[in-house]
């Protein structure tokens, strides 16, 4: 909205408006945006979730010391999703159809979660919305997101891979179910690691971070030919988008840090995976962003070769699964746990970028 008002209204009367072109300052702006809106919004919903006793119902099948966190305000993942569209929408260009296709796959999640965690916390119902229908509602929201991206005149179906360069194949329409399967599966990912204080919040910052960098050097035609990275017009405004996860997070975590005032709940987890998902999928940086995201990957499959395990062998991998439990059953204390797991992220992260190069 700024960007429409402030440079394409006002900037040929007042040229300090000019600024509002460039994508960095709009992306910096965007963070510090929903960063304030989370802090000034953060405590006004913490009372309304304690007022309407809407709290953390713990299940039982988590290691006991959980069960000190049980009434815990959870849904929190309305403030980072209220911070994070407010700030879009503020920030970034309304004419562009990636926008719309994140936002609509953010704020889809983000109601599915809600309707998760209010079986859980409101209707006291520890398992929530079934695992098929939640599958399925997951598969039909990110189906239709990447079915209207290949509908877009603009848009290839060819994939980018790093470390092989200039190759980028074709797959058609095959490209509308493989992306779809791969939002959905970084949306549990994500889901998955929420599973102690400011766990995953912190490497959905880090993640976000890179993932906007790369949507922002693909979307530059200069960058990207230098970089040989695929080219996609349009897309760096999707880094407006990541910043403002960036910032909706750190704003959260101060609430959200070691002891929690306030979970995400499904809210937010399923959401903040969706999302980050969804621009991967848009700028063709899916391998980057599973590297960046690696950590998120590790507790998947590990609750995967957990269940594999048992049902094949009858004995499991781990203590517990997700993984983060296993550690804590094994003695690590919480915010040990959550510090390691973070140091892990930006290594990946690291990596990650590293790839901007490594053609």
């Amino acid at each position: 909205m700024l960007y429409h008002l402030l440079f394409e209204q006002l900037s040929d009367t007042i040229s300090a408006f000019n600024v509002f072109r460039y994508l960095t300052f709009r992306s910096v702006g965007s963070a510090l945006t929903a960063m304030l809106l989370a802090f000034v919004l953060g405590p006004a919903l913490i009372r309304l979730l304690e007022t309407r006793q809407i709290g953390q119902t713990v299940r039982e099948d988590t290691p006991d010391r959980h069960q000190e966190k049980t009434g815990t305000p959870t849904m929190g993942g309305v403030l980072i999703l209220l911070a994070v569209v407010t700030s879009t929408l503020l920030w970034a260009e309304w004419t562009n159809p990636y926008v719309w296709i994140v936002l609509v796959v953010t704020l889809g999640c983000g109601v599915l979660g809600f309707a998760d965690d209010y079986l859980k916390a409101i209707r006291k119902q520890p398992e929530g919305i079934r695992a098929r229908t939640k599958l399925l509602w997951q598969i039909v929201i990110a189906g239709s997101a990447v079915a209207a991206l290949y509908a877009l005149p603009a848009f290839d179906a060819r994939i980018s891979l790093p470390l092989l360069k200039g190759f980028h194949p074709d797959i058609g329409w095959l490209y509308v179910p493989a992306a779809a399967i791969f939002i959905v599966g970084f949306s549990n990912a994500v889901n998955l690691t929420d599973g102690l204080d400011g766990l995953a919040i912190g490497p959905t910052m880090i993640t976000a971070g890179v993932i906007g960098i790369f949507a922002y050097a693909v979307g530059h035609h200069g960058i990207a030919e230098y970089l040989e990275l695929k080219y996609v017009g349009s897309a760096g405004t999707l880094a407006i988008f990541c910043a403002a996860l960036m910032g909706a997070g750190l704003g959260f975590l101060w609430f959200n840090t070691y002891p929690a005032s306030v979970f995400m709940g499904d809210t937010g987890s399923l959401a903040l995976g969706g999302a980050l998902g969804t621009v991967a999928v848009i700028i063709r940086q899916e391998v980057v962003l599973v590297i960046a995201g690696g950590l998120f990957m590790v507790e998947m499959f590990s609750v995967i070769a957990q269940v594999a395990s048992f049902k094949l062998l009858g004995r499991r991998i781990f203590a517990m699964a997700p993984i983060h439990h296993h550690f804590e059953l094994r003695g690590w204390p919480e915010p040990q746990i959550i510090v390691r797991f973070w140091i892990v992220s930006v290594i990946l992260g690291l990596v990650a970028l590293s790839l901007l190069k490594l053609r």
